[in-house]
């Protein structure tokens, strides 16, 4: 598959995914400045159909799986990367103009950002379609923004997928939170204020779009009162 990067953040990724050198990630068989040339996914069954046939945590693992071969430590520097404080800026916008949950989830946001924990390179976009079943080498990221930053932070965009049914529904964000947590030895509390924080940044940047924003903003909700309790 033939990708060409023609936004900032999807050139940031083309080199992160060059950088990973097929480890956790699709293959890059060929680079040329922002075009590269990928290994195309075999899989017949997606990480969706497996979360809509019942298997939501077991999804759930096979993503923290992945994304931990992804903050594997690698020997050679990496490249230019988009720090996470400047991806949340437009977070802080859109609390300043609707506040709610946004202002709630820039706070959040803002704690988090200040004292980083375990800092590397991100994948930046992790949800059930961005990680395929490439066969004989198993389940793969793809399509990675190019992220510098808290490494818990590449767990929260999964809690807002693979659907809006799924992601909404009853006790689910408490049900995957100890799962990804037990997976990957995260700490639950802070996990959770990152996808508080994260849906926050979704729905900012829906509004930005004119798009609705009822999944992420439902999901912020939810984390918010989570924290709460």
């Amino acid at each position: 598959m033939l990708k060409v990067a023609l936004a900032a953040e999807e050139k940031a990724g083309a080199r992160v995914m060059t950088w990973w050198d097929g480890e956790g990630a699709a293959r890059v068989l060929a680079h040329d400045d922002d075009a590269i040339l990928l290994e195309r996914a075999e899989e017949t069954v997606s990480l969706a159909d497996m979360v809509h046939g019942g298997h939501d945590s077991e999804a759930s693992r096979i993503i923290c799986a992945v994304v931990t071969k992804l903050h594997s430590p690698k020997a050679k520097p990496p490249p230019s990367l988009v720090p996470l404080t400047r991806w949340f800026q437009e977070l802080d916008q859109a609390a300043a103009t609707h506040g709610g949950v946004l202002a709630i989830s820039a706070s959040a946001a803002h704690e988090l950002l200040a004292v980083p924990r375990d800092v590397g390179v991100l994948h930046g976009d992790i949800h059930h379609g961005n990680i395929l079943n490439f066969g004989e080498r198993g389940w793969l990221a793809i399509d990675p923004k190019g992220l510098v930053g808290e490494r818990t932070f590449d767990y929260a965009n999964l809690f807002c997928n693979p659907d809006h049914a799924t992601a909404t529904a009853a006790g689910r964000l408490s049900q995957q939170i100890h799962v990804v947590a037990d997976a990957v030895g995260l700490e639950r509390g802070r996990l959770l204020r990152w996808i508080l924080a994260w849906a926050g940044l979704s729905v900012a940047w829906h509004l930005k779009d004119g798009a609705r924003p009822q999944t992420a903003l439902r999901v912020a909700n939810i984390a918010a009162a989570a924290l709460k309790a």
